[in-house]
């Protein structure tokens, strides 16, 4: 990439689609990422359950990485994609995943927006079980930071997000975050993103060190809304979604907090050690 040159994504790559990535969900992949995220209940390892272990509302992002990465190398290669950073997470889910489930995820571009500091794009992923039914759906926005568009435009209608009104806050939980966890969530999800692991790569990609995965940030945020307000059950949930706000720097610690219960919607968000914000407006759906 030659200095002094705008940087520009290619045109044509709204409705852009990857080749279906199909993968094998098991115990062993279940159990790590509950392990990854420092889950203690025993219905995440229980393996004499008749469905195996309980998978985490957020386990979905471990089979759909595959499906975004090879969308993403198509949209942009290696150049532009150290430039992106996760920025939205929208997630239905219809059925949790089990032991054994064959899955299939299919990536497909469906939003270019410009922003201010760069350009948002949203691949829409969508993954079905082996009988082709839907189990999960997620718009995963990622922003290219300083990077222009030449086309803008959206071929497919949001996915559905609850409206709710952020009352105070109702709770707190402070979560510690040791020098290691990034790398623990990257072998345990499956999802090898070397910004999150490599201090020379996150340092190339303008970043000060390391940072923790965006969705690891939400999954710990996610567990903690389980607990407190659903008593750890997480088979009612139905759909999660969160704005990312801030890089968590490691070693560090983030504080999640409760902001209410509207109905089938909870409201919450996270900062980090310092107050700023890392985590906004989020809903757990149930």
């Amino acid at each position: 990439m030659t200095t002094g040159t705008a940087l520009r994504l290619p045109p044509g790559i709204l409705g852009m689609v990857t080749t279906a990535i199909t993968d094998v969900v098991d115990a062993r992949w279940l159990m790590a990422y509950a392990a990854g995220l420092g889950e203690t209940a025993g219905r995440c390892y229980d393996t004499l359950a008749a469905a195996g272990p309980l998978a985490h509302p957020l386990f979905a992002v471990c089979y759909e990485w595959p499906a975004l990465v090879a969308l993403r190398q198509r949209v942009t290669g290696d150049d532009l994609a150290r430039l992106s950073v996760h920025a939205t997470h929208d997630l239905v889910i219809e059925r949790l995943p089990r032991d054994g489930d064959r899955v299939t995820t299919t990536a497909r571009m469906v939003a270019v927006e410009r922003r201010r500091t760069g350009t948002l794009v949203v691949a829409r992923l969508t993954t079905v079980d082996a009988d082709g039914r839907v189990l999960t759906t997620t718009d995963y926005g990622l922003v290219f930071r300083g990077v222009d568009t030449p086309e803008t435009g959206r071929i497919a209608d949001p996915l559905p997000r609850p409206v709710v009104r952020a009352r105070d806050i109702l709770w707190s939980e402070h979560v510690e975050l040791p020098a290691g966890i990034a790398h623990v969530y990257t072998e345990c999800a499956r999802i090898w993103n070397p910004i999150h692991t490599d201090a020379a790569v996150a340092r190339a990609a303008g970043l000060p060190a390391i940072i923790l995965h965006g969705t690891a940030t939400l999954a710990l945020a996610v567990s903690r809304v389980v607990t407190r307000e659903l008593g750890g059950d997480v088979t009612g949930v139905r759909g999660v979604a969160a704005r990312f706000t801030g890089f968590v720097r490691l070693p560090s610690a983030i504080t999640v907090h409760g902001r209410g219960r509207q109905a089938t919607t909870i409201a919450f968000d996270a900062v980090g050690a310092d107050g700023s914000s890392v985590l906004g407006e989020g809903v757990l759906s149930i």
